[in-house]
């Protein structure tokens, strides 16, 4: 067996995102890997940016809308979908220029797929948003539980990477605080642009 294969008829290594995504018993760290999925280190990925452009999103809001959630909720679904396409287009764009060919509809649902992990991440923020802009807490309290949920999210991607990593607790520590620093940045942007 070639070195990189990993079987009969399995891509190498440099073959790309969905050759490697379907590669026999390839196994990434990551929050898919707990759950099965093969590409689960891309996932976490996926996860991670997109709680960092919802909260990204929830500080505009926030900044724009202050005793709106509703408008907020509408940006960060709208956005991260946005966000969501311009990764399924990049992402096949990019496999059919490394394949010299166009992906097949099969291949293009993995990429939209595997990359939906974006949306999926803004879903907390955007229900917390939406108890504001249903009357059941203030939008005060709807972006202040937005923020609250998106580092809570970050934190327990960093939990899962560091448990499938085997890492142990002081490289937990660090993933973690990595992870939450992003959305502490964020959270210090928004009270500096609120006073």
């Amino acid at each position: 067996m070639a070195e990189g294969s990993t079987g009969e008829g399995a891509p190498a290594e440099g073959d790309g995102l969905l050759a490697r995504s379907r590669a026999k018993g390839r196994r990434y760290a990551g929050v898919g890997a707990l759950h099965g999925d093969v590409a689960g280190g891309e996932r976490l990925g996926g996860f991670i940016y997109g709680v960092i452009v919802a909260l990204s999103v929830v500080i505009a809001g926030a900044r724009a809308y202050p005793r709106d959630a509703w408008h907020a909720a509408i940006l960060v679904a709208v956005t991260s979908t946005v966000f969501w396409l311009a990764h399924v287009y990049a992402h096949a764009l990019g496999e059919s220029v490394s394949r010299g060919e166009r992906l097949g509809a099969g291949e293009l649902r993995h990429v939209a797929r595997h990359e939906l992990s974006i949306v999926e991440a803004a879903v907390l923020p955007t229900a917390a948003l939406l108890l504001g802009a249903v009357g059941l807490v203030s939008a005060h309290t709807a972006y202040w539980l937005a923020f609250a949920l998106g580092l809570g999210v970050l934190v327990a991607e960093g939990l899962r990477f560091a448990r499938v990593a085997r890492l142990g607790p002081l490289g937990a520590l660090a993933v973690v605080a990595a992870n939450v620093s992003f959305g502490l940045v964020l959270v210090g942007l928004k009270l500096f642009v609120s006073h």
